[in-house]
């Protein structure tokens, strides 16, 4: 009954795996949190984004709430909305060159995903959003990263 309700147990190796992994889980998360706000910031007035969407900014509708229930930190995800449309979006992402162009989340380093180009044209995502999983990495260097990017898109 049990194991139809909750799963398979896990083998030792992972287990051990689990355990390893969940000592550092807050400091791997408030550093992604860290990044993230820094990366928020940085960008959120940049003249090739029509705007960042980053709970952690006052500009966000959700900052409020946010603000109440996210104490410590508000996470590593954000989205970029790319001026320029689907090409800029799309040019942003292969232009990256630490933060790896992959659909998933919340790892030590830094994805971004061009969500309609994964998502199709039925989907009403907009054209130009990118969304982000800020990682672990040297701040300055993801800051870099996206700003040289950005000026790629003409």
């Amino acid at each position: 009954f049990l194991r139809t309700k909750v799963g398979a147990p896990l083998a030792p190796f992972e287990c051990w795996l689990l355990m390893r992994g969940m000592r550092t889980l807050f400091v791997r998360y408030r550093q992604q949190c860290g990044n993230a706000l820094a990366i928020a910031r940085h960008f959120s007035s940049h003249p090739k984004l029509e705007g960042v969407l980053y709970p952690g900014l006052a500009t966000h509708p959700g900052y409020d709430i946010a603000k109440r229930q996210m104490c410590d930190g508000y996470g590593g995800m954000m989205s970029l909305l790319v001026k320029g449309g689907f090409e800029a979006a799309k040019k942003f992402c292969v232009s990256l060159k630490v933060i790896v162009p992959a659909t998933s989340l919340g790892g030590v380093e830094s994805l971004a995903e061009h969500r309609k180009a994964v998502e199709g044209p039925q989907s009403p995502v907009p054209d130009n959003l990118v969304r982000l999983s800020v990682g672990i990495e040297n701040v300055n260097d993801l800051i870099a990263d996206i700003a040289q990017s950005l000026d790629r898109i003409s």
